[in-house]
């Protein structure tokens, strides 16, 4: 009687680990089960920053200011004008790009204290048509209901020129201005401060290079005299656009992509200028030899 509740109480543990041994299936992309005993390390946190590295993937003296901008660095992140209100979403790559949302927020027409909102996308997608770099940037353009957009894409925003007139939806009897920079929350954006503050001191230095350079160039041009003038107004001018950024004050997000903007829009002036002429360069080799003997410039 013994020996036979022994045999039977075998059986039922050879049983159970059997039954043990089945359950640990691989799942198709699942890591294999670790042995018994092994130490499992813990999985490190894939945590992403909404700021983007303005140091990867460019080469060049300014590469430490070019913005890693393009469709990828938007694709499924919502985004914010002045990160606070309305939503716009982008989907699609460098080939095809399409706005999954947009959310406008404005004022009534016929009452301008009453708030309103208007959602443009529907079940369809609105398509964006890559027209170009004309100031440097990846511009798409979009025939948006009652609102033609177009934006430039930056590292994790879009910059949206200021319209001159609102967009005007008569049936839903509201009014609003989509101009300015479309990013992330603003009150997401307070821990990344100081990196914002190194990236935009990178992005102002790459700016000084490039407008010395076109400072240089203003004796015999006139488009870079223009383009130095035009340089005076930035500073207040980006105040300006930036100053209802959430938190602005605090991380300066909004001034970083404005500064970056300009870069490649000073870059694609210069560009547009052409070599300078055989005296002009002559002259400026001239200027930096006596410079290095240490003649004093008159």
């Amino acid at each position: 009687m013994t020996r036979r509740f022994r045999y039977l109480i075998c059986g039922l543990l050879a049983v159970l680990a059997a039954s043990e041994t089945r359950a640990q299936l691989v799942l198709p992309g699942a890591a294999p089960a670790e042995p018994q005993g092994a130490r499992v390390a813990p999985a490190k946190p894939k945590h992403k920053s909404p700021v983007a590295s303005t140091e990867a993937g460019s080469g060049g003296k300014d590469a430490e200011a070019s913005p890693a901008a393009g469709i990828a660095s938007l694709a499924g992140r919502p985004l914010m004008l002045n990160g606070k209100s309305g939503q716009l979403q982008i989907s699609g790559d460098d080939k095809s790009v399409t706005i999954d949302k947009l959310q406008l927020v404005g004022e009534g027409v016929s009452d301008s204290s009453q708030r309103c909102v208007v959602d443009i996308v529907g079940e369809t997608p609105i398509e964006a048509t890559n027209v170009g770099r004309p100031d440097g940037l990846e511009r798409y353009e979009a025939k948006v209901p009652a609102c033609p957009i177009s934006f430039d894409v930056l590292s994790g925003a879009v910059l949206v020129p200021t319209q001159i007139t609102a967009c005007v939806f008569k049936a839903a009897d509201c009014q609003t201005a989509p101009g300015g920079v479309w990013g992330p929350d603003g009150a997401s954006l307070v821990g990344d401060a100081a990196k914002i503050m190194k990236e935009r001191a990178a992005a102002e230095k790459a700016m000084g290079k490039i407008l010395h350079t076109v400072e240089d160039r203003a004796g015999d041009s006139t488009q870079a005299a223009d383009l130095v003038r035009d340089q005076n107004a930035f500073a207040g001018q980006r105040d300006e656009l930036c100053r209802d950024y959430a938190k602005e004050s605090v991380h300066g997000y909004c001034a970083l992509r404005v500064t970056e903007a300009r870069v490649a829009l000073l870059r694609t002036r210069l560009d547009e200028l052409g070599p300078a002429t055989a005296s002009k360069a002559a002259s400026e080799k001239g200027k930096k030899a006596k410079s290095k003997k240490g003649v004093k410039q008159p």
